[in-house]
């Protein structure tokens, strides 16, 4: 490309969700109060698997981690939308718009990952009881876990690279984040062929996975199912809010990155769907639909309640 015709872009302008201040301060109200609830609900629920020993099996371990996902990945873009909110001009360094596609890329696969791997969990639980603690301890659910992290980096290393290294003429992102499809669109080349390369790289590994949680869990109600009927009724029932999450997150990063809709409006709705509404939705279903994690607030709950009377007693 002509040297002329190359542009060093220092920072881009985020359009946000409305140019509305009306519209802008209500948002900020609510996008708030949503972030508090997803940082408290996903900290109390990694305390809680840590803190209490009859939570410490892989399936929680594994459960732990992913509730540390959804609070890192709401943390990438919530944090700076709210502050945003509060601007005239929404603007975002270059370096800074470079790292939201690095994260949101690495922490999202692996998250997809980290999916894959619970629906593995959950196989092995219901399927092969016997061989469960041989086949999911807590050392291969480290790997496991470890795993999940590698791809997703990988996968982000390889957008980062290309994204990174073109030539930029617009500065406008129609959004309140960075996204590679977005900002593709902003370089000095014909980005057709290019976005729809980087569109695939990450549909592939979002469908990939799709398919693979499809499989598993439909294996695991079959299996059950034809053992009994007793088991395959609370088999269903944690399949359940196992594949509501999974529809939650892999349903906008498949219109975003495998069959975009194209429509700015239906981009934001579903770009705030998966960076915040999956991550406040995810710690309430796995907790409200699971009794152990209920008795296991119950019982942190009453820890600080006696240690509380203790404290006043001891004061007296």
């Amino acid at each position: 490309m002509d040297e002329r015709n190359q542009s060093i872009v220092l920072e881009f302008v985020l359009l946000g969700l409305s140019n509305s201040w009306n519209i802008q301060v209500l948002l900020l109200m609510v996008f708030l109060m949503l972030y508090l609830i997803i940082v408290s609900g996903n900290i109390l629920i990694i305390i809680v698997i840590f803190t209490d020993s009859h939570l410490h099996s892989p399936m929680y371990f594994l459960l732990a981690n992913l509730s540390f996902i959804d609070l890192w990945l709401s943390s990438v873009t919530t944090p700076k939308m709210i502050t945003d909110f509060l601007r005239e001009k929404k603007t975002i360094s270059f370096g800074g718009c470079m790292s939201q596609i690095l994260f949101v890329h690495f922490i999202g696969g692996g998250e997809m990952v980290l999916l894959v791997v619970m629906a593995y969990d959950r196989y092995v639980a219901i399927c092969k009881p016997l061989h469960y603690f041989s086949m999911m301890n807590l050392h291969n659910g480290i790997r496991l876990v470890v795993t999940a992290w590698a791809i997703g980096f990988v996968h982000a290393m390889s957008q980062l690279i290309v994204i990174v290294q073109l030539p930029f003429c617009g500065k406008e992102i129609d959004s309140f984040f960075c996204d590679i499809p977005l900002v593709i669109k902003l370089a000095c080349i014909e980005s057709s062929n290019l976005g729809m390369l980087m569109n695939g790289d990450s549909g592939v590994l979002a469908m990939t996975c799709f398919i693979l949680l499809l499989i598993s869990y439909t294996y695991i109600l079959l299996t059950v199912y034809k053992s009994s009927k007793t088991g395959a009724s609370k088999a269903f029932s944690t399949c359940t809010a196992h594949l509501t999450v999974v529809v939650l997150f892999f349903g906008p990063c498949i219109f975003i990155y495998v069959w975009p809709l194209s429509i700015t409006s239906v981009d934001k709705f579903l770009a705030v769907f998966y960076s915040v509404i999956t991550p406040l939705l995810n710690p309430a279903i796995y907790t409200l639909r699971n009794k152990e994690i209920k008795c296991a607030l119950e019982r942190l709950q009453n820890y600080f309640i006696e240690t509380k009377v203790n404290i006043l007693l001891n004061l007296i």
